[in-house]
């Protein structure tokens, strides 16, 4: 294998991602086995540069991904820790191998300097299969650029800063999860910081605690519960399959059917906006009282408690008994504010933290952050039909621009 790879961290095991890319394999194992999709890379911050190095660092570390398999202990794990993957899906994950073709990267030099540029990464294939490459390509493309091009950094004091995140978080009452996997800077940053806040959890007084991590191979090696459900490429697919009018309705329908177990019924709402969801949420009060809450991911948090309340409360639900979970763009101190904001109002509410979790570092030149990339892998097109995200922030959109003009139309979104 090239030297290039040697010490970047390929995945140890298949189980290093987040739990909801395999909820979602299990779904589109069961409704969309044949569809075919693709998905692409983009980096938010265009002043990010990357080198020929780096690219050959990173297609030398996806080239080892075939030989990424699951374990008969972890096949075991699996059936025990999550009860609502079926027999079916688990006999197909143990069979699953990664299939480093499906994956394109292109650098694209800088016309003033060939050895700075952009890079384009599309992945190609059956849904069912390409959709687990997402989350351990971010963390490879992190650590290749932290390890090859962005170096001034040590992992210096990291135990401690996770150990005092987790200290104030549990002594504010805050019920919170580690969702850093993606943008992690290494996958030993984020050991180390599930170790510390482990400690915490023990060392510290509080009615706040530690729920678990999103990144399955993580809960398994610290005995932790492995958290998540749904994610925007669910919605997003169903609605360029099937139709954006029912899109919403029908994710969730769909959803429910693969999994009728309320653990991993957590509603998403920012797909085409918010308030899209909720005209759509209102129209079946038996199905919110099956849902255990609501995902809050984009646009102002701080006025979506109340939202959700009305929301709940124009259908008899008592929304004392649901839950928010809150996943975007968290630290510690919005958390505490937040985790205010909703039990003010009676929510029930939890926080999955990540990149502020598994990559806050400083540069060891200087006080200066060492800032995390800002970059996601989307859901591109599904069976040759293009797939957008509107979110919260309206302005921010994800996709094809023709077809995220078509859908706020149909959702009556500012143009």
């Amino acid at each position: 294998m090239p030297d290039t790879a040697a010490d970047i961290s390929v995945p140890l095991s298949i189980l290093d991602t987040d739990l909801y890319k395999l909820t979602m394999q299990q779904a589109v194992l069961h409704v969309f086995p044949d569809i075919p999709a693709t998905y692409r890379f983009t980096l938010r911050d265009k002043s990010v540069l990357f080198t020929p190095k780096f690219v050959e660092t990173l297609k030398a570390v996806i080239s080892r991904f075939a030989d990424i398999t699951l374990t008969s202990s972890e096949h075991e794990w699996l059936k025990e820790q999550c009860p609502y993957f079926s027999p079916a899906y688990l006999d197909y994950l143990a069979k699953y191998r990664f299939k480093p073709e499906q994956i394109e990267i292109t650098y694209i030099p800088s016309p003033k300097d060939s050895e700075r540029g952009a890079i384009d990464i599309v992945m190609s294939g059956p849904w069912v299969e390409t959709m687990l490459w997402e989350v351990p390509i971010l963390a490879c493309i992190s650590e290749a650029y932290f390890d090859v091009i962005e170096t001034d950094w040590t992992y210096d004091k990291q135990e401690e800063i996770a150990y005092d995140k987790a200290k104030r978080l549990i002594e504010a009452g805050c019920v919170f999860m580690e969702f850093g996997t993606r943008r992690r800077r290494t996958f030993r940053a984020q050991d180390i910081m599930i170790t510390a806040m482990l400690r915490a959890s023990k060392d510290i007084q509080g009615t706040g605690r530690l729920m678990g991590t999103s990144n399955v191979y993580l809960a398994q090696k610290h005995n932790l519960t492995p958290l998540g459900t749904v994610a925007h490429e669910w919605f997003m697919g169903v609605a360029a399959l099937r139709g954006y009018e029912v899109a919403n309705s029908l994710a969730l329908e769909l959803w429910e059917n693969v999994f009728p177990s309320s653990s991993v019924l957590i509603a998403l709402t920012d797909t085409f906006s918010s308030e899209a969801f909720f005209k759509s949420f209102v129209k079946d009060a038996d199905r919110a009282r099956r849902w255990t809450g609501l995902r809050q991911d984009s646009g102002d948090p701080f006025a979506f408690a109340a939202r959700a309340k009305d929301v709940y409360e124009s259908m008899g639900v008592d929304h004392r008994t649901k839950a928010i979970t809150f996943s975007d763009s968290l630290d510690v101190e919005k958390a505490m504010a937040l985790n205010k904001v909703a039990g003010d109002l009676g929510f029930k509410s939890t926080f999955g933290i990540g990149t502020n979790f598994s990559n806050d570092f400083t540069k060891a030149s200087s006080t200066e952050k060492s800032k995390a990339l800002n970059m996601v892998i989307k859901l591109a097109s599904v069976d040759g039909k293009p797939c957008v995200k509107i979110s919260d922030d309206l302005t921010k959109n994800t996709g094809d621009k023709e077809t995220v003009q078509q859908v706020k139309k149909i959702f009556g979104l500012p143009i």
